[in-house]
């Protein structure tokens, strides 16, 4: 049960990192082909993930506080890099040791699953979501996604699944304290083997397999959302570059958000 939750989660993650690299990419493209000026696309290629870049630097700053580490300087404003990188937002944090870092990072990631998952169950009113997630049945889930349309509002909740979906990716800044505290959870694992705690690992086992199919899950609800946005990006940025005689050289200069560290 365990190795299936991990690859449903590793395949949706793999998924949800390439089109999000690929929304970020061409609906600031978008934006540059409709306004000509680089600083107004920048303000209009933000404005869709508002909501999304706020949910991510605000749960940096509330497990930060949980954690008892400061922050400072929390911004949702757009910003250009001397580097050329784009930055949607941002949030001063508190050098700290590795595993509180670690826990602030991946805070926009639990963050905005848990969104999602609330959204799906109590905007769109989907029963059997935690039934489907609780059995790993992939095609219980996506059935009972059907009727999101049908949903009153449907729009505006989808709207915010794609800007919350397509912002809560940990940034690289996020991930810098990962390989240690991976590598000594690792390390806690072996032993809990060489010992023979089976008990122990079997429970953990099992937490972490119901963690792995809400994830999973919410990562599938994403990609599914992101299908109509992805289309509308596509055709707005063809129809655009037609109509104006312009296209859009790419390069990779987006990073929705950082956690800058404070030392």
């Amino acid at each position: 049960m365990l190795l299936s939750s991990f690859v449903w989660f590793l395949s949706t993650l793999i998924g949800l990192v390439l089109v999000q690299r690929w929304v970020h990419k061409h609906l600031h493209g978008v934006a540059y082909l409709i306004t000509g000026h680089a600083d107004m696309a920048l303000l209009l290629y933000s404005l869709p993930l508002l909501p999304g870049v706020a949910l991510h630097e605000f749960s940096h700053a509330l497990v930060a506080a949980l954690l008892g580490v400061k922050t400072a300087n929390l911004t949702v404003i757009p910003r250009q890099q001397p580097d050329g990188h784009v930055r949607l937002g941002s949030v001063q944090v508190e050098r700290v040791d590795a595993v509180r870092s670690s826990l602030i990072g991946l805070a926009p990631l639990l963050a905005g699953s848990i969104a999602i998952v609330l959204i799906v169950r109590f905007a769109f009113d989907v029963n059997t979501l935690g039934g489907a997630v609780q059995r790993g049945d992939i095609a219980e889930l996506l059935s009972s996604l059907g009727g999101l349309l049908r949903a009153p509002d449907a729009w505006l909740w989808l709207y915010l699944l794609f800007s919350i979906a397509n912002a809560m990716m940990p940034s690289p800044s996020d991930r810098e304290t990962w390989p240690p505290v991976i590598l000594f959870s690792l390390l806690l694992l072996a032993l809990a083997v060489t010992f023979g705690l089976n008990a122990t690992i079997e429970g953990l086992s099992a937490v972490v397999d119901q963690i792995l199919r809400w994830l999973a899950a919410a990562f599938t609800i994403t990609l599914i959302v992101d299908v109509p946005f992805v289309l509308i990006i596509f055709l707005l940025e063809v129809t655009s570059g037609r109509a104006l005689g312009r296209r859009v050289e790419y390069t990779s200069s987006v990073n929705h958000s950082s956690r800058k560290k404070k030392r």
